[in-house]
């Protein structure tokens, strides 16, 4: 017998004919080929399908909870209407400078007269208490109105007032709606 790993004397392996693999037919290379390809295949779908298989929560999440899913759609705001006469005691100037308007007078910002501030008031003073009130109820500049929000119209007033006199102005504080409205005749 002869070894089908021996060399012939010159160092070159030793050749016993041709070599035959495990596709011997063009049918068999047809199929090899195809199921090259398709097992492959069916093997991702059952992956998926094993991996989708169930509902999965989020993990330590309650996002898709009804309650979660009720608050996220909530409405954004609403319309409360509050009636004067109930509305309590006005609140001072300077509670109604530190709850709406320290966030821009307090610092400056966009351009805003500083508390205390008499150059910047000075000129806004000598305008008067009324174009100081109407331009903050109605908004000037980069300042949004404020009238029509959590504080009266009275409220504000006070607050200018406030703002001015720490400015240098000497306004007298206005009179309480309710007050004005009986003098009139």
């Amino acid at each position: 017998m002869s070894d089908p790993h021996a060399h012939a004397q010159d160092g070159t392996p030793h050749d016993d004919g041709p070599h035959e693999g495990p596709i011997r037919t063009p049918k068999q290379l047809v199929v090899a080929v195809v199921a090259s390809f398709l097992v492959p295949i069916i093997v991702i779908i059952m992956l998926v399908n094993f991996v989708d298989m169930g509902a999965k929560p989020g993990a330590g999440s309650d996002g898709l909870e009804a309650e979660a899913v009720g608050k996220r759609l909530q409405r954004v705001g609403s319309i409360v209407i509050k009636d004067p006469a109930n509305a309590g005691p006005a609140r001072g100037g300077e509670d109604v400078f530190k709850g709406q308007c320290a966030a821009c007078h307090a610092t400056g910002a966009a351009g805003a007269p500083k508390l205390g501030d008499a150059a910047a008031w000075g000129p806004r003073v000598k305008n008067g208490f009324d174009a100081l009130l109407t331009s903050a109820l109605k908004g000037k500049g980069a300042m949004a109105p404020q009238g029509g929000g959590e504080f009266s119209a009275y409220e504000i007033g006070r607050a200018v007032v406030y703002m001015a006199n720490q400015g240098g102005a000497k306004f007298a504080e206005p009179p309480a709606p309710a007050a004005s409205a009986a003098s009139a005749p």
